[in-house]
Order: structure tokens, then sequence, then C-alpha cells
């Protein structure tokens, strides 16, 4: 398996990974049976992903093959929209079918957490749909606790699943200064 992995990079994307990126969020969305109203495939960002998360607050990333530079996964994170600064969101982690399996979901979601908590968030929220079931292992076997209800405004209101992880506690010293 660890030649799989080091067949593929991370990295940050670039404003012309922007058709590559959109392709694969709408081709794992239908795949899934995720299209139509309260699904993530329909937000404005997926058309330019760069420009959406080109900020302090954000970070996205895509998996790429290093020998055929074709991109075959991507996610980051962002701000929880109206939720206190504190809460960043999962967003838009999918990965093409010959990608899955390897051991780059967990790669790619420690980079995430890794740049959240950087970035000074204390939790990280994800939305996600009970069908997939790849997903929700993962997300549950890194510390991600089922919610009971969504939290923030996300506008994905046919995700039937939503996770939250800490990251770091909040000390009295912290909640004073914001």
């Amino acid at each position: 398996m660890s030649k799989v992995i080091d067949a593929y990079q991370i990295r940050e994307i670039k404003p012309e990974d922007n058709q590559s990126v959109s392709r694969i969020i709408k081709k794992v969305m239908t795949e899934y049976g995720c299209v139509g109203q309260g699904y993530s495939i329909n937000d404005p960002e997926v058309e330019k992903m760069y420009e959406a998360y080109a900020n302090e607050a954000s970070a996205f990333f895509v998996i790429e093959n290093e020998s055929n530079k074709k991109i075959l996964g991507c996610g980051g994170i962002a701000p929880l929209s109206n939720n206190d600064n504190s809460t960043c969101e999962l967003r838009k982690m999918y990965f093409l079918k010959e990608l899955r399996g390897y051991g780059m979901g967990q790669k790619l979601l420690d980079i995430c957490i890794g740049v959240a908590i950087d970035k000074g968030y204390v939790q990280c929220y994800l939305e996600t749909v009970s069908r997939m079931t790849e997903a929700g292992k993962l997300y549950s076997k890194n510390g991600f606790k089922k919610l009971s209800k969504p939290m923030g405004n996300t506008g994905h209101t046919s995700c039937d699943l939503q996770y939250l992880k800490i990251l770091r506690a909040h000390t009295p010293f912290e909640k004073l200064l914001s």
C-alpha cells in the first residue's frame, strides 16, 4: 500500500485546478445520489474552489497522481457558516473510485485537521450522508462524534449525518480574548 500512497501528492489547490475539482465533486456526489436541493453539489463555490478558499481562515487541497498529474481527490476546511469563529467545517472531501481504499482519506484528513489546529480552530464540524459508509467509518475512527442536529447554516439540508470533533479545549483565558 505504501507504494500506492507514494504515487500521489497532496498539495494546495491552484486556480487551474478548479475544473478538475468541480468535476470530481459532481461525479462523486452523483455516484452517491446526492443531487438536487440541499446538497453541496449545488454550492456556488463548486465552480471556483480556489477562489472560495483563498483566504487566511480556509485551506483546500487536491490529491494528484504524480505520474500523469491527474487530480483524483480533494478536501479542505473553512469557517462554519453562521457560527462563531472557533469552529471550522471539513468541506468537499471527495475521492474518485480509483483513489479509494489506499489510505489517502486518512492522509488528507490528518492534513486538514492539522491545518485547522494551526489556524486556531477549537472544533471541526462536517456533514455527510449515511450511504457514504466509508466516510462515516473514517470520521468515527478519527474521533468525530455524531450529532443529533446540524450546526451553523450550510444549506445542506439533505445531509442526514452531522459530526463534530473537538480539536482543543477552550481555556478560560482564550474565552476572554474572543
